[in-house]
Order: structure tokens, then sequence, then C-alpha cells
């Protein structure tokens, strides 16, 4: 029988089964693809229904491969939530299984289209959650989908959906007033992933990376050579990775541009409850922290 563990913001309740915790309390069970769709779910939902997500805090979900108890877990789920966009390459086994409805959350986004010329190129990036604006879109993706599912919830649904969004635009708001005294020709923003693009274009910073997807997660020799180009030629202060895969490639990109390794950045991923992301709203601060502090130092040697 599958195991429903919920995600950082309510570790501390344990985990039991889809049936255990309807017939504990008599709540329906929505599971997400990963953390930050799971604590998003859990703002419009509040306690009306038990969000759980698949992966757990600090797992990287492009390469991710369910268990067993996993497809368990999405036949017994009333609902099952996704990003889409090509994120969760895994996820069909999940819609084929699941016994209740399911819902994708990036419908509506205008998407990204990956560039750099591998084998991505052209396909939506799908970190579309990285944009305030964007998230906003999730939001009501999740309202609807939980309306639909509960209908005597849609008003408490619909208050919390709004009240999400308006805190949504604040951080927003923060988020770019961080990066705001960063100087023109220092507001480049380059990382392990090409996860920032949404990010990017909101705070209006030109953007590179090693590889499109971290289905790769190494970085090939020209992968590393042309990104110590970017870095050179625009005198980036500061480069940065990803905190679900190994920053070894971005540190020798900072070694050989004169640069310097400037932190790591959080997206496919929350941490634990007593971690530094453990929520959403949570992850979007200290990321425009990270950058902003990155990008404020001195240019490349």
């Amino acid at each position: 029988m599958g195991v429903v563990c919920a995600t950082a913001a309510v570790a501390a309740s344990g985990c039991a089964t889809a049936e255990e915790l309807r017939a504990e309390d008599g709540r329906l069970v929505v599971l997400t693809t990963f953390t930050v769709i799971a604590d998003m779910t859990r703002e419009v939902a509040g306690d009306r229904v038990e969000v759980a997500s698949i992966t757990k805090p600090g797992a990287e979900i492009h390469g991710y491969e369910p268990t067993p108890s996993d497809l368990k877990k999405a036949a017994q789920a009333d609902l099952v939530l996704e990003n889409g966009l090509g994120l969760e390459r895994w996820f069909e086994q999940f819609i084929d299984r699941a016994s209740g409805e399911s819902a994708t959350l990036t419908d509506g986004v205008r998407p990204i289209p990956i560039g750099g010329g591998s084998e991505y190129e052209g396909k939506p990036n799908p970190h579309a959650w990285m944009s305030t604006d964007n998230a906003a879109i999730y939001v009501e993706n999740i309202r609807r989908a939980l309306t639909r599912l509960d209908p005597a919830g849609a008003e408490e649904y619909r208050r919390r959906a709004a009240d999400y969004t308006a805190r949504l635009s604040s951080v927003g708001r923060e988020v770019r007033a961080a990066l705001a005294g960063v100087p023109e020709d220092r507001r480049a923003l380059v990382t392990c992933e090409g996860a920032f693009s949404y990010l990017a274009r909101d705070l209006g910073l030109s953007e590179a990376y090693l590889w499109p997807v971290n289905a790769e997660q190494e970085g090939t020799p020209k992968q590393i050579a042309a990104a110590v180009e970017f870095v050179r030629e625009r005198r980036v202060p500061g480069v940065f990775c990803e905190s679900t895969v190994s920053p070894e490639a971005q540190e020798q990109v900072a070694r050989e541009s004169g640069s310097r390794f400037a932190g790591k950045l959080y997206v496919d991923s929350l941490s634990a409850a007593d971690g530094p992301v453990p929520t959403y709203l949570e992850l979007l601060r200290r990321d425009a922290r990270t950058i902003a502090a990155g990008l404020a130092g001195g240019a490349a040697r």
C-alpha cells in the first residue's frame, strides 16, 4: 500500500496512506508532482484537503524515477496536479494509474522556448513558476481544480486564492526591488541549469547557463567554454548553481573566467521545514537576495 508523505510545511505530521488519511478525517487527497506546487496548493486549499508531494524536499525532479509506491499513491489520490510543459517526463504513468482527476498548472502560461542549440531547443522552458506573474496563473488553475473536486469549498478556495495572489504580487515587488540596484553592466545571470528564463525576463537580466535542463547535470567542455566566454566578455561578477545539482562545473567556470562562485539558487524543490526555503515565497525571496549579492560584487578579473 502506498505511503503519502507530507512535504516541508507539514513534515511534522508524518506519513500515511491516502486511504488512512480519509479514514481519519474524511478529507480528500490531492497529490502534486513536486514540493513547490504542493506548497502553492496548500495555500489555496487550507485545511479542506490533504496535500502531498510525490517528490521529497531537495529532490531533483527532471530525472525522477517513480517507485511502485508512488504509482499506488496516484491510484489512491482524488486529484493529481502537475506542472506540465515537459517538466515531469515521468508523469504519464501517474495519469494512467490515477482513479481521480488531474490538472496541469501551466495551462494559460505563455512559455519561453529553450535556446542554445541543444536537443531541447524550441521546446517550452518548464520553469514557469519562477515568475510571480505566472505563479498567479498556477494559483487560478489550482483554485479551479479544487473547486471542481470540492464544490462546497468554492468560496473558501476563492478567498484563499485571492489572498495568496496578493502576497505573490507583494513578493514580486520585493524581488524586483532587490535587483533594482544592480548596475546595467552587471545584469547577467549565469546558472548551471536554464531554469531562470522567466525570472531573468521579469528582472531584465541577460541569461546564460551550462545546460538547458538538469537531465545533463555535468557540463560538457563545449558548454563550460561557452559559459566562460560569456562571463569574460561581460565581466560577470558572480555565477550560480541550483541546489539540486553539483556546482563543480560552475565553479570551474568561475575559476577560468576570473569570476567567482556566488552561491546556490533554489528552483525545483523546497527545503525541509527547518531549511532555508520551506515555502515557495521564501524560495523567491532567497534567490533574489543571493542574485543581488552575487552581482553587486566587483567585476570579474
